[in-house]
């Protein structure tokens, strides 16, 4: 199996004939979205040239203010924090579930204050947050959802796909993802007036385009009279060759992500009978789509075993592996900048969010894009190798 095969090829090549050709180049993002939409059961897809902005995008749609609070989890990539401080608001950290690694309900509660505005859940490594019960939160303290499915697609919850639970839902297209252009993002919504928004801001304000409409025409810009801008907007627009070869991947995604799921059953075999590793848990009701295989690291000097058990790892032929982020409380920019914004009122120490402070020097995320099987198998047996020595 390939990552990328003829299909992408061809209509990258339809774009690069096309010469950039302005009747012509929205044709495959139009295609894209249309796809997208269809595929999420969403009403509006709109295409993005990243991951991160489609959260920035979201929060402006969703008229989440300068000094509002948005409450994300702090075991993840800092994207997620980052699109709150672009748009101006405040990250408000909630903890993660100790087995499952997501940002949990209970601890979402405890942090809501009455500038909390939204929650950014993150569907970390592939599996979904329980839903169920963030929903309920959302709903009682009415606060807008966001889904930060950047490691996730075609996960579900409870039989229903993740990216339908959320008012927006955003995904990633970054070149290690399960679908890639190389780079971009997709948002997702049902809400016609939140996607009108959402299409206005992420095309520099423009008046002529909407929730289906992502391209204002030559008649219109040409007209010396014609108001282009009527609300504040980013060019956060996905480009052509993005979206052709997106568009590619998409049409092949059950068989990239089935592939991954595969590999993830290989590594299963393997860690069943040890205790010195502990994988992510799938719920019941639950289907994790693996942008990587997690495990959890059973020591307690996590500073040093770690790095043995990668190295040795490393020494037996194995590829290496993902760390977990450090917490984006514990990042230079949030301990030395964002601690002293006006509003701030966590403090950024030990002991915030105490599950994620255990957990993430212990987390150890195995590939899964590995396009052959085969491969698969031998790292699975250096993985074997490697426990049995430690």
């Amino acid at each position: 199996m390939k990552r990328f095969t003829e299909l992408e090829r061809k209509y990258v090549l339809d774009v690069l004939d096309n010469e950039f050709s302005t009747s012509k180049n929205s044709i495959y993002n139009n295609k894209l979205e249309k796809l997208f939409a269809e595929k999420f059961s969403a009403n509006y897809a709109i295409g993005h040239s990243n991951g991160t902005v489609t959260m920035h995008t979201a929060l402006a749609a969703l008229g989440v203010q300068a000094g509002d609070e948005v409450i994300v989890p702090p075991l993840t990539m800092s994207s997620t924090s980052l699109a709150v401080l672009n748009n101006g608001s405040i990250p408000v950290y909630a903890d993660v579930n100790k087995d499952t690694f997501n940002i949990d309900a209970a601890a979402i509660e405890r942090v809501i204050t009455s500038k909390t505005k939204a929650v950014i859940t993150v569907a970390l490594y592939g599996l979904s947050p329980d839903y169920d019960e963030i929903l309920k939160v959302c709903k009682k303290y009415n606060i807008y959802l966001i889904e930060d499915n950047a490691e996730c697609f075609y996960s579900t919850y409870k039989g229903k796909l993740v990216g339908q639970f959320g008012d927006f839902a955003s995904f990633s297209f970054q070149a290690s993802k399960h679908l890639t252009c190389g780079e971009g993002g997709m948002l997702t919504c049902t809400n016609e007036e939140f996607a009108d928004n959402a299409r206005r801001f992420n095309c520099l304000g423009y008046a002529g385009v909407s929730a289906k409409q992502g391209k204002i025409t030559r008649n219109d810009i040409q007209d010396p009279n014609y108001s282009r801008h009527v609300a504040l907007g980013f060019n956060y627009r996905m480009s052509e060759l993005q979206a052709a070869v997106a568009f590619g991947q998409l049409e092949r995604a059950e068989e990239l992500i089935q592939n991954r799921i595969e590999v993830a059953k290989i590594f299963d075999s393997v860690i069943i009978d040890t205790s010195l590793l502990t994988r992510q848990l799938e719920p019941d009701g639950y289907l994790n789509s693996y942008w990587s295989y997690s495990l959890i690291l059973n020591t307690d000097k996590p500073e040093i075993d770690w790095y043995k058990f990668r190295d040795l790892f490393q020494k037996n032929g194995g590829d290496g592996f993902y760390a977990a982020w450090k917490l984006s409380y514990f990042e230079p920019l949030f301990l030395e900048l964002i601690q002293k914004w006006p509003g701030v009122w966590q403090k950024y120490e030990k002991g915030l969010c105490p599950v994620s402070e255990y957990l993430q020097p212990r987390m150890i995320q195995l590939k899964t894009n590995y396009w052959e099987l085969g491969e698969a198998e031998r790292q699975a047996e250096i993985l074997s190798k490697t426990i049995n020595q430690f």
